[in-house]
C-alpha cells in the first residue's frame, strides 16, 4: 500500500512536470516565490530592468517580475543578469534599442499611409475656412492655424544631390546642414571616411518639386580638427563668409577660420573674385556667433572655457568678459547692442556691447536653466529669448520680467550639444532630439504639432541635422525642412 502510493505520487509528479500548462504556471510561481523570498536582489535586480519592460508587460496583462524581461513575440520570461547569456547578452540598452526601432518602424509606416493629418483636433481645411469667413479667426490667427496644417502634411522625399565626385557623396556622411538667410544655399560639414572633415555648399535653387536635384560645391579644404561651432558670416556682403571654429590639436593651436562662401563655386560669373581669407587664434571654443549690430560691426564672439571673446575682424581688437563657466551658445541682438551667451552651469546672462572693459555693469540680463544650455535663439521684437538644455527642456523667456512664460515638452536631451530653430513667420519651434526624433511645436501656445522619425535606425551618431525655411531655394521657394542624415538628404515640402 505504501509502495502503490508513492508510485502514484511519482507518477503525478512526472505528469505534472511533462504537462507544458503545468510547467509554465509552476515556473512563474518559483520565480515569484524567488522574489519574494530575496528582496535585496529583487531590488537590484528591479535597478537593471528597463522601465519599458513593465509597460510591455503590464498591457499584455502578463506579470512584471524584477530581474526578468518578458518577450511579447517569445511570451515567455528572460533573465536580466550580466553573463547569463553569452551567445546572446540581454541587457537592458539593447532592449530599448530594439523597442525604439520597432516604435520607428511603425511610425514611418503610419507615415506613407497617412497622407494627411490633423495638427489640433477639430481643425482641417475646410473648417478653418468657415471660421475665417464667420469672423472666429483673424487674419493672424488663420494663417497661423493654416502653417499648422501644412506642416503636419508634410511629406518625406529624398533629394537627388549632383557632384563632381560621386564616390564621396557615397561614403561621406553628414554631419552639420546650416542654410544662409534666404535659404537659397546650405552650408555642410561632412565626416570623411578616412577621419577628419571637409566642407561644401549645396546650391538650392533647383530645390523644386517633383524633380528635387541639388548640386554641391566641393572645396579642398580639409581639416582633421573638429568642428565646433560654425555659423554664417556677413564681412562682404550678407552671408559673404563661414565662420568656423575648430578644436586644437597636439600642436596646433584652437582657431576662428572665415572662409568665403565664392571658394566653394568652381567658376566666378562677373569676374568675382573670393573673398578675404583670414583665421583668428583662439583657444578651443564652444560656440561662435556674428554680429549683425551696427554698433558691432564686422565682430564675432566665441564662447570660451569661462570666458568670452568679442573679436572684429578688421582691426583685429579683442574684448574679453571672463565668466564663471563654459559658454556653449551664442547669439547678437540686432537692435540692442547685446550678445546673450547660454553656459554649462545653466545660466543665460546677456553682455552690454557698449562697456569696453569688465567692470561693473556689462551684464544686462541674467536668466537659469536647470541644466547646460545648448542654445539661445532671440526673438524678432527682442523682448523674448527662448533656450534649450541638456535636459530636455526647452523655456521662452520674457526678458521684461525675467520669467519663463512658455515651456515646450517632449524634447529628448541627455547630454548632447542640440541647436534650436525658431521660425517666427511660420509660428513654429523645430528641435532634433537625441533619440533622432524631428519634433516640431507652435510657437504660440507650445503645442506639440509633429514628430517626424528618422530614415535611418536610431543612433547616437546618427542624429540628424534639420534647417527649415518658409522659403527653400530663394524667395520664390516653397516652405519645407530639410533633413540630412548618413549619406541622404530628405526634404518635407508643403506641396
Amino acid at each position: 500500500m505504501h509502495k502503490s502510493s508513492w508510485q502514484n505520487r511519482r507518477h503525478g509528479r512526472r505528469s505534472h512536470s511533462q504537462n507544458p500548462w503545468f510547467r509554465q504556471h509552476g515556473s512563474n510561481e518559483r520565480h515569484n516565490a524567488e522574489a519574494q523570498q530575496s528582496p535585496r536582489h529583487s531590488s537590484h535586480c528591479d535597478d537593471e530592468a528597463p522601465s519599458t519592460s513593465s509597460g510591455t508587460a503590464g498591457s499584455s496583462s502578463v506579470p512584471d517580475l524584477p530581474g526578468y524581461y518578458y518577450d511579447p513575440e517569445k511570451k515567455r520570461y528572460f533573465r536580466l543578469l550580466p553573463g547569463h547569456n553569452n551567445c546572446n547578452p540581454l541587457t537592458k540598452e539593447s532592449i530599448r534599442q530594439k523597442e525604439m526601432e520597432s516604435k520607428r518602424l511603425q511610425l514611418l509606416e503610419q507615415e506613407d499611409k497617412q497622407g494627411k493629418k490633423i495638427a489640433r483636433l477639430g481643425f482641417n481645411a475646410s473648417s478653418l475656412l468657415q471660421k475665417s469667413k464667420l469672423g472666429f479667426l483673424n487674419v493672424t490667427s488663420y494663417c497661423r492655424l493654416a502653417h499648422e496644417l501644412r506642416v503636419s502634411c508634410m511629406q518625406r522625399k529624398k533629394v537627388q544631390i549632383q557632384s563632381s565626385d560621386p564616390s564621396a557623396l557615397a561614403s561621406d556622411r553628414f554631419n552639420l546642414i546650416l542654410a544662409d538667410t534666404n535659404s537659397d544655399r546650405l552650408f555642410t560639414v561632412n565626416d570623411v571616411k578616412v577621419g577628419g572633415s571637409k566642407y561644401g555648399i549645396i546650391n538650392l535653387r533647383g530645390l523644386k518639386t517633383p524633380a528635387l536635384r541639388v548640386h554641391m560645391h566641393e572645396n579642398l579644404y580639409f581639416t582633421n580638427r573638429k568642428v565646433n561651432a560654425v555659423c554664417w558670416a556677413s564681412l562682404n556682403h550678407l552671408d559673404s563668409h563661414i565662420l568656423l571654429c575648430l578644436m586644437g590639436i597636439a600642436e596646433t593651436p584652437g582657431c576662428a577660420t572665415l572662409l568665403p562662401a565664392s571658394l566653394f563655386v568652381s567658376s566666378h560669373p562677373g569676374g568675382d573674385r573670393p573673398g578675404m581669407l583670414c583665421s583668428f587664434r583662439i583657444p578651443g571654443a564652444w560656440s561662435c556667433a556674428w554680429s549683425l549690430n551696427i554698433q558691432a560691426n564686422n565682430c564675432f564672439s566665441t564662447g570660451l572655457s569661462r570666458r568670452v571673446l568679442v573679436t572684429s575682424v578688421v582691426t583685429g581688437h579683442r574684448q574679453s568678459f571672463g565668466t564663471s563657466s563654459d559658454v556653449l551658445a551664442q547669439q547678437f541682438a540686432l537692435m540692442a547692442p547685446l550678445l546673450f551667451n547660454g553656459c554649462r552651469s545653466g545660466e543665460i546672462f546677456a553682455i552690454d556691447l557698449r562697456c569696453r572693459n569688465q567692470g561693473k555693469g556689462w551684464q544686462a540680463t541674467r536668466l537659469f536653466h536647470d541644466s547646460a544650455v545648448t542654445s539661445v535663439q532671440i526673438l524678432q521684437e527682442e523682448q523674448c529669448v527662448m533656450a534649450s538644455d541638456m535636459a530636455g527642456t526647452i523655456k521662452l523667456w520674457d526678458l521684461r520680467t525675467t520669467k519663463c512664460i512658455r515651456q515646450y515638452e517632449g524634447h529628448v536631451n541627455e547630454y548632447a550639444h542640440l541647436p534650436l530653430h525658431v521660425h517666427e513667420e511660420e509660428g513654429i519651434v523645430v528641435a532634433v532630439g537625441q533619440d533622432c526624433y524631428t519634433r516640431i511645436w507652435s510657437l504660440h501656445d507650445a503645442q506639440l504639432l509633429r514628430t517626424i522619425p528618422s530614415p535611418h535606425p536610431t543612433s547616437k551618431a546618427d542624429i540628424p541635422s534639420v534647417a527649415f525655411s518658409s522659403r527653400l531655394g530663394g524667395f520664390q521657394g516653397a516652405p519645407g525642412l530639410l533633413m540630412a542624415v548618413r549619406q541622404d538628404l530628405y526634404c518635407f515640402s508643403y506641396s
